[in-house]
C-alpha cells in the first residue's frame, strides 16, 4: 500500500525536490502539497510548481483541513512553523518526519512529548551517506583516542539560518559521546584573536556560508605527523528529499515515537 505523502512549503528550494521525491518515491504518493496561508501558488498542481507537470494535487494553506489527504508529514520549514505543524498531527493523529534545524533543547522536548502520541521522526540529516558516517564516526574517535585533536568545518549555501549546522552538532555529539566528553563544556564556536593553546579536550567548529552550497561536512582528527579526515558532501537537495521520503514510508506503520534516520536504516533497534 502506498504511503501518501504531504509536503510542507512546497514552493520552497527543498519542497520541490520533496514532491518529486515523494511522487516518484514506488512506494509512496504525494498525497497533499502546503504552502503559507494566502500564497499566490493555492490552487495551481503542486507538480507544475515543482517541475514535473501536472499530478493532480493541488497546492492549499489549510493544513488543518486536509490532515484525512496525506499519512506522514514532512516539514523542513522554519521552527516555529514545524511546532504548529506537529500541533495540528498531533491533534489529527498523523506521523511527522522533521528536518528543520536549530531547535533548542526545550522545542525537542516539545517533540519527545508529541511522540508519546504519534510517530515522529528527527534527524538533523535526512543523507543516508550522513547517516551511516555517523555509525562510523565514533568507532574512529575511539580508535584514535585523545591524542588527536577534533575540528568540525561545515558549509552551506547563503540562504541558511543556523550555525553551526544542525548536522555539524551531530556529528560533533557522536565524537564527544565517544571520547567520554561533555560537548557542551568543549565546544569551541569560532575564534578569534590570541586564543592561547588549543586545550587537548577542545572539539572545534569551523562555519562557512556562501553561494549555493548545498551541504559539505568534515571532521578533522590532527594528530602529530598525520591527519584524518572524514568528508561528507552533498551536490543535489535530493539526498535529503530521497532520506526524506524514505522515513515517511518507514514510519507510516510504527507506533507513536521518537525515532531517528539510525531508527530508518535499521541501525539502530526499534
Amino acid at each position: 500500500m502506498s504511503t501518501r505523502v504531504g509536503v510542507v512549503g512546497a514552493n520552497g528550494r527543498m519542497g520541490r525536490r520533496l514532491i518529486e521525491a515523494a511522487h516518484q518515491g514506488g512506494k509512496t504518493s504525494l498525497g497533499a502539497a502546503f504552502v503559507r496561508s494566502g500564497s499566490p501558488l493555492v490552487g495551481q498542481d503542486a507538480g507544475q510548481v515543482a517541475g514535473l507537470g501536472q499530478i493532480g494535487v493541488p497546492v492549499v494553506d489549510d493544513m488543518a483541513g486536509h490532515c484525512d489527504a496525506f499519512d506522514v508529514l514532512i516539514d523542513f520549514t522554519s521552527i516555529e512553523a514545524t511546532l504548529r505543524h506537529l500541533e495540528i498531527c498531533r491533534h489529527n493523529g498523523r506521523a511527522i518526519v522533521i528536518g528543520t534545524t536549530g531547535l533548542s533543547e526545550a522545542q525537542k522536548a516539545t517533540l519527545a512529548e508529541a511522540a508519546r502520541e504519534i510517530p515522529v521522526v528527527f534527524a538533523p540529516n535526512m543523507s543516508i551517506g550522513i547517516n551511516v558516517l555517523l555509525q562510523v564516526l565514533g568507532q574512529v574517535a575511539t580508535m584514535l583516542g585523545d591524542d588527536y585533536d577534533v575540528e568540525i568545518i561545515e558549509a552551506h549555501h547563503r540562504h541558511k539560518v543556523d550555525a553551526p549546522s544542525g548536522t555539524a552538532l551531530r556529528l560533533g555529539e557522536s565524537v564527544a559521546g565517544a571520547l567520554d566528553r561533555d560537548l557542551s563544556q568543549v565546544a569551541v564556536y569560532g575564534r578569534e584573536g590570541i586564543t592561547g593553546e588549543r586545550p587537548a579536550e577542545t572539539i572545534g567548529f569551523s562555519t562557512i556560508r556562501g553561494g549555493d552550497v548545498v551541504g559539505d561536512h568534515t571532521v578533522l582528527f590532527a594528530g602529530i605527523g598525520e591527519r584524518v579526515e572524514i568528508t561528507h558532501k552533498a551536490s543535489s537537495r535530493m539526498t535529503f528529499a530521497k532520506g526524506a521520503v524514505r522515513a515517511a514510508q518507514w514510519v507510516a506503520d510504527k507506533p507513536a515515537g521518537l525515532y531517528d534516520m539510525s531508527h530508518v536504516l535499521g541501525l539502530k533497534p526499534v
